[in-house]
């Protein structure tokens, strides 16, 4: 399924509905170093949000508002060198992040339904959906990575493995969505130059026991302008709303 913007948009302002929501903000001690993370209550389940490698928990507060719409409830946070959270970049790996995603979700004690990934976040959202029973995964521009990469902290060693051509081939992440038995949501951005596009075709393809499983092109947006292309259209915006809804109401 593909979804093309228009011209003259009908869409309302977020920034209202993000000041009107109720957010709690609390930290979460992760090895000597303290994440930075804030989440909502919603009546029909809590979904977790992981953001990619190159940017922060604010990525997601236009998101969140989308999610709340529906009754969902959210928790954010910024990994190890991101955001508020600071710190080394260095001293982290994929391995890291997911360890960092478990932690708050152990400092919740919160039964979370659901989990968003985009990016490099959407590997992590995978890898979780090994340790959690999560009946949703939503997989945004998502990128995989080659298995002898995911404990290799971030840095040259890391860069030389994934910087071979196709690395991503040679990943787990076809075995775990094939594990997978919830709903699958996968969104691509039709010019994305950073994700291959087989990776996301490949990923539904190999979702073999998912209840339900979606790849949703968004037309005319970039890895980093899928919102951008969702505020030009009410109707655009609604489809994937709606596809959020439907994957995250399982």
């Amino acid at each position: 399924m593909k979804l093309s913007g228009l011209i003259k948009p009908d869409i309302p302002s977020f920034n209202n509905a993000t000041l009107m929501m109720q957010s709690h903000s609390f930290l979460v001690p992760f090895q000597g170093e303290t994440l930075y993370a804030e989440s909502t209550f919603g009546r029909n389940g809590h979904v977790l949000m992981l953001h990619g490698g190159g940017k922060d928990r604010t990525i997601f507060h236009k998101y969140r508002v989308m999610l709340d719409e529906s009754g969902f409830g959210t928790t954010i946070f910024d990994f190890l060198g991101h955001g508020e959270t600071g710190g080394d970049i260095r001293d982290s790996s994929l391995l890291s992040r997911t360890q960092q995603a478990t932690a708050v979700m152990d400092f919740q004690g919160q039964i979370f339904t659901g989990c968003v990934g985009v990016s490099m976040g959407a590997y992590n959202a995978l890898q979780l959906s090994k340790m959690v029973p999560l009946r949703s995964l939503i997989l945004m521009v998502p990128g995989v990575y080659a298995t002898p990469a995911y404990p290799v902290k971030f840095g040259p060693d890391f860069s030389a493995i994934i910087r071979q051509d196709r690395s991503w081939d040679a990943t787990d992440a076809w075995a775990i969505t094939a594990e997978f038995t919830g709903d699958l949501l996968v969104i691509a951005a039709e010019n994305d130059t950073i994700i291959p596009a087989d990776i996301p075709k490949k990923l539904v393809s190999s979702a073999a026991q998912a209840c339900q499983k979606t790849l949703l092109t968004i037309d005319g947006a970039g890895h980093n302008s899928i919102w951008e292309q969702l505020m030009r259209s009410r109707a655009c915006y609604e489809s994937v709303r709606s596809a959020f809804e439907r994957c995250l109401a399982h």
